[in-house]
């Protein structure tokens, strides 16, 4: 393949060809599967909107001699039948993409429609006459023979302006071969199988200037489209008219007549279409001409490093597109292969260790999946990969370098020759893309050296963004699973709070039970503290939400409700003396719960810290309101006189702690418990500290004031003792 072959190619990638309508696809899948009636027609019709009206405003034209419109879709069908129902929809969509063609409208098409529209309605009724099955598709295959001029007018407009209007003839496709290197019929073949058509529709496009001997054993297909060309291009040549109508079992008879009957159908389909047809015929067909070569090698090669920074941009940009590590990787192959005209490729990604390239599985090459080879053992690839440069290997000039990693990805890809294209981002090399050629296509590939570097650095730039895409991706995770493990954690310190004294409740009214005495208080607790252990839990599913209007809390109440508690279960040693002072307005702003939850693990660290001592004592005192920062708080202290806490304990007080209670200096088990009291205060808004010495130890607790309704609520009063 020469230079200039892979050139007119690559500009065909970059083109921005139009895709192929979906009705027209749809439709072409309903026909090979035989099960295309009124009802799937319909169905696939109404889905689009513009071919609806297409086919109502026929339906209700002059020419179906209609005296009231069919306004419904299922009566204008019937009344176009079937034939002409397809008919219409394969026009109109293969029109809609001709038109939908780079530079298509600097253009007179007039002629070329002419032509497509003749061939289309001669090769129909040529399939006809022929007894094949599936005249659509010949019909269809008429219309597109020819679509490859237009690829070439949209990938290379300044060189083929001129030829687009040639004769359609052999002198046609030779000077295409020779200024260009690729015929119309080689363009239009490769983007019918880009369409993803049948496949003998693209070899009915590629063989339409075939000479006639060379059709003879050839698909009903192939043989069709032939005539059809040469009816609609040539009918005034007898030999070719005889030669191609004898593929096609017919005489020259019945040829002419197949031709004048075609000039009637393709005046009615063109109205039908909407296409102006006036004065096609006096658009002149000049021969084809082949400009001189450019005499400037040195333009030439400027020229070609111009289109391949243009087209490598283009891949770069096609690449950071795809989805996912597989798509990607199928892209950057699939996307090597057409760039370069590799028969296969494969890539090898080097592994976290850096000592091994690792095969990825790609579409096609599944058992690449197992392959490794080791960097360390040297050989064209792993060099390739350690110096950061293309490698070319051919098995009959290299074969003392090859190792057994080099044999196997030869068998591999099924050829005697590799390309080795480094992927390179900044100072990495994330892997290898090898594809696999012809012994004599190297020449070829290492001049373009420059070109390949180019893409291996866009595809690794891909693979990267995709590799920290999912390095981000899996550290959210770890986070998220982090963060759910200390709210389990915390959870779980907290439940075991109201499960403590859930338990020592139970012994309280098994004894009462035993005497026959009340136990109405003690059930009310224990009910409290159920539902509290259910809230606990179900905060790990569901994050509490500020109310939207702040409400008064009683500060006192809660005090009452925790010591009610700790005394009424006998958590409490005897030894302990709990003295509440919480006279003065106690109103302030926030959830109870949070507030019960706050006091619960400030007295039980308070008991735990105090142990058995005789004189054990614990305070809760009010301190009345602070002024802090332009916002008024109410001060809660919570103190106890135990043996004060160390100046390490006190330094990382609220932080979370993972060690256990047993064997720890008092006050260390506070870790946990004290990181959770901290997140509580800050969800109230509130602020929190603690002095600690050898008297004891205090925790002050600034919580916000009520201010609402310019009024301080009215709470009843209630008897604070100690005990």
């Amino acid at each position: 393949m020469h230079q200039s072959d892979q050139d007119i190619r690559n500009r065909l990638l970059i083109a921005r060809l139009p895709a192929m309508p979906q009705i027209l696809v749809k439709l072409i899948e309903h026909l090979q599967a035989d099960d295309l009636g009124m009802p799937e027609l319909a169905a696939l019709i109404a889905k689009d909107a513009g071919m609806t009206g297409k086919l109502l405003a026929v339906a209700n034209s002059s020419a179906y001699h209609r005296h009231t419109r069919n306004a419904d879709l299922e009566q204008s069908l019937v009344a176009l039948g079937t034939d002409m129902i397809k008919t219409l929809v394969i026009s109109d969509s293969v029109f809609q993409t001709f038109n939908s063609f780079p530079h298509s409208n600097s253009i007179d098409l007039r002629a070329f429609w002419k032509h497509s529209l003749s061939a289309a309605v001669l090769a129909r009724d040529a399939a006809r006459a022929l007894g094949y099955a599936h005249p659509e598709e010949a019909y269809l295959g008429g219309l597109l023979h020819n679509v490859g001029r237009l690829a070439l007018l949209a990938a290379a407009p300044k060189e083929y302006a001129f030829n687009f209007t040639a004769r359609d003839d052999d002198d046609l496709c030779a000077v295409e071969q020779r200024t260009l290197q690729i015929t119309h019929t080689e363009a239009g073949a490769w983007l019918i199988e880009r369409w993803q058509l049948d496949s003998f529709l693209a070899d009915a496009v590629l063989y339409h200037h075939e000479p006639s001997e060379r059709l003879e054993s050839s698909h009903p297909l192939i043989r069709i489209v032939r005539l059809a060309h040469v009816l609609s291009h040539h009918a005034d040549d007898a030999t070719m008219v005889v030669d191609a109508s004898a593929l096609c079992g017919l005489h020259a008879g019945q040829a002419a007549r197949m031709v004048e009957s075609a000039a009637r159908q393709v005046e009615q389909a063109a109205a039908h279409l909407g296409i102006d047809l006036t004065g096609a015929d006096d658009i002149p067909s000049p021969p084809a001409y082949a400009p001189p070569a450019p005499a400037d090698p040195v333009q030439q090669r400027l020229n070609e490093e111009v289109r391949n920074m243009v087209l490598v941009s283009e891949v770069g940009q096609s690449l950071a597109r795809q989805q996912g590590e597989s798509g990607l990787l199928d892209a950057m192959t699939r996307t090597a292969r057409i760039l370069f005209d590799f028969d296969s490729a494969v890539v090898l990604l080097e592994n976290p260790t850096g000592q091994l390239l690792s095969g990825a599985p790609t579409f096609g090459v599944q058992r690449i999946a197992e392959f490794t080879l080791p960097l360390s053992k040297g050989g064209p690839v792993a060099r390739s990969a350690l110096e950061r440069r293309p490698a070319f290997v051919q098995r009959a000039r290299h074969q003392d370098q090859l190792g057994l990693a080099e044999e196997q990805l030869l068998r591999m890809l099924g050829t005697d020759s590799l390309v080795v294209v480094p992927l390179v981002v900044g100072p990495r090399c994330l892997g290898v893309l090898v594809g696999g050629v012809p012994g004599w296509q190297l020449p070829h590939c290492q001049r373009r050296e420059r070109f390949m570097q180019a893409f291996g650095g866009q595809a690794a730039a891909a693979l990267e963004n995709l590799l920290l895409e999912r390095g981000h991706a899996r550290r959210q995770l770890a986070s998220v699973a982090e963060e759910f493990r200390d709210a389990s954690r915390r959870v779980i310190h907290e439940v075991n709070n109201p499960l403590a004294i859930i338990k020592n409740y139970l012994s309280v009214l098994d004894g009462k039970l035993a005497r026959q005495e009340p136990v109405g208080g003690e059930l009310a607790i224990l009910s409290e503290e159920i539902d509290r252990v259910g809230q606990l839990i179900g905060s790990l599913a569901d994050q509490r939400t500020p109310d939207a209007a702040p409400r008064p809390l009683d500060a006192a109440k809660v005090v009452d409700d925790v010591l009610r508690l700790f005394r009424g279960s006998g958590y409490m040693p005897a030894t302990i003396q709990v003295v509440a002072r919480m006279e003065g307005d106690g109103a302030i702003e926030g959830d109870p719960d949070l507030l019960k939850q706050i006091l619960v693990n400030l007295v039980k660290n308070a008991v735990e810290a105090l142990g058995s001592r005789p004189d054990g004592r614990i305070e809760i005192v009010n301190r009345g309101h602070v002024n802090r920062e332009r916002r008024v708080y109410l001060e809660l202290v919570v103190s106890d006189n135990g043996p004060g806490l160390s100046r390490e304990v006190l330094a990382n007080l609220f932080s979370p702690v993972r060690s256990a209670k047993d064997g720890l200096e008092a006050g260390a088990n506070r870790g946990l418990g004290l990181s959770i009291v901290h997140g509580l205060v800050k969800q109230l808004d509130g602020h929190i500290a603690c002095r600690s010495g050898s008297a004891g130890t205090s925790f002050e607790i600034l919580l916000p004031a009520w201010s609402g309704a310019g009024a301080t609520p009215a709470f009843p009063a209630r008897a604070l003792g100690s005990a």
